[in-house]
């Protein structure tokens, strides 16, 4: 029997303003896939991950949660097994440790628990030490906020991330280090997969099994 996907986007159309944004795409995201997402800038990487995420709305088509069509019922909790990274996270008041404590307070995620031992060991991971947890997320780099949000997402224990270049602002070795720490995070369980969009073909190589590229809107294999 074939595994069913996490996550499948079929046959979907969004427009905007008479332009086609996504024509006719359909992906899909199993358990352990591992997709990076290459094309020009504005043919329709970003809308596509947003749409997937639900949120931003489709004309045609229909996105499915391991195996059943989404209804509208659906959407908080599917929001909160498959997430959307922005490529440029928005700044939040008080700490880091804050910021990453604060999903816990929502209705969502009533039932996990902010872990100060597992971000002190995945912040180690990509080069920072404890202390950083008490600096001001607004006085953040660009890079260590997409560290952040990352962080944020992941102990949230997601099935699938949909990523937006969640290294452009990084150096090339916090980058290696972020990439080394999603792709073991994804295959430390059976249910995880994340669709990860770059601009960089050699990192597409490194941090996936699949490549897919958008162009006009459309979607064809690597």
């Amino acid at each position: 029997m074939s595994q069913v996907a996490l996550i499948e986007l079929s046959h979907l159309t969004r427009t905007s303003d008479g332009k086609t944004l996504l024509d006719n795409v359909s992906i899909s995201a199993k358990a352990g896939d591992q997709i990076a997402l290459t094309g020009p800038s504005g043919s329709g990487k970003t809308v596509l991950l947003r749409t997937l995420a639900i949120l931003d709305p489709a004309d045609r088509g229909t996105i499915y949660w391991k195996g059943a069509a989404v209804i509208d019922a659906d959407v908080p909790r599917f929001r909160s097994r498959v997430m959307y990274l922005h490529q440029q996270p928005a700044p939040k008041e008080g700490t880091v440790e804050s910021a990453l404590q604060e999903p816990f307070d929502l209705h969502a995620h009533r039932n996990k628990s902010y872990s100060r031992e597992q971000m002190i060991e995945w912040l180690a991971s990509v080069g920072k030490q404890a202390p950083f947890l008490d600096q001001q997320h607004a006085e953040l780099s660009g890079g260590e906020s997409q560290i952040v949000a990352l962080l944020r997402a992941m102990q949230l224990k997601p099935n699938v991330l949909l990523l937006d270049e969640p290294t452009s602002a990084l150096d090339a070795d916090t980058s290696r280090k972020v990439e080394t720490l999603l792709i073991d995070w994804v295959q430390a369980t059976n249910d995880r997969s994340f669709i990860w969009v770059t601009h960089d073909t050699q990192q597409a190589q490194r941090v996936s099994n699949r490549t897919l590229h958008m162009a006009d809107g459309q979607l064809e294999a690597v």
